[in-house]
């Protein structure tokens, strides 16, 4: 004969499955937590190190070195849109050849095809991804949002220097040259706020 579960016996397999439930959900909301502070956290993280080719931001340039280990540098500049965006942007045709330390400059040129005020953001890197850390941007188009009238152009500078501590990085020895590369996006308040601004459809 099979022993019938007693009610005590009932009550603790329910407490038990109740522990596992909660326990579960809590473990849910941690890594819904940690997902959303490793954004700012990766962020961080890239700046600091150039993971990614992302570029460091500096208030003035070192200035070029002098004596045997003055070097000169290629920087070559690359643009893209988002298929979203409707813009023309075009990055500078000819590339900045300049000595390490010293700040270079250089200008994008976007232009707003549409018949409605857009506002647009940049995203930026460089190639070699390793070279990141030592590239820096004095002034750029990119640590704001663009805002651009129906059909107007606009050329927007970016200035920028290649930190000399990459003399001092063996593995940096292999680097001649540097392509800056911007991405615009439409920012997303653009959309949001010709939505709102569109006349009601008359009603019949």
């Amino acid at each position: 004969m099979t022993d019938t579960p007693t009610i005590e016996t009932a009550k603790t397999d329910s407490k038990a499955n109740a522990r596992v439930a909660s326990g579960a959900a809590l473990m849910a909301l941690l890594m819904i937590g940690a997902a959303y502070a490793s954004v700012p956290l990766y962020d961080l993280f890239c700046r600091v190190t150039g993971y990614g080719g992302t570029t460091q931001v500096a208030d003035i340039a070192p200035g070029a070195v002098n004596g045997e280990a003055a070097r000169m540098i290629t920087v070559r500049f690359d643009a893209s849109l988002n298929r979203q965006l409707p813009w023309a942007f075009e990055a500078p045709d000819s590339a900045v050849e300049l000595p390490i330390g010293e700040s270079g400059l250089a200008f994008y040129s976007a232009k707003n095809l549409t018949d409605r005020q857009i506002t647009g953001t940049a995203t930026y890197n460089v190639s070699p991804d390793k070279a990141g850390y030592y590239f820096s941007k004095i002034d750029c188009f990119c640590f704001t949002e663009q805002v651009l009238e129906p059909g107007q152009s606009v050329d927007m500078p970016v200035s920028f220097f290649v930190d000399p501590e990459i003399l001092t990085d063996p593995e940096m020895d292999d680097v001649k040259t540097i392509t800056l590369s911007y991405t615009f996006f439409e920012a997303p308040n653009t959309a949001q706020n010709n939505t709102q601004q569109e006349p009601a459809s008359p009603r019949g």
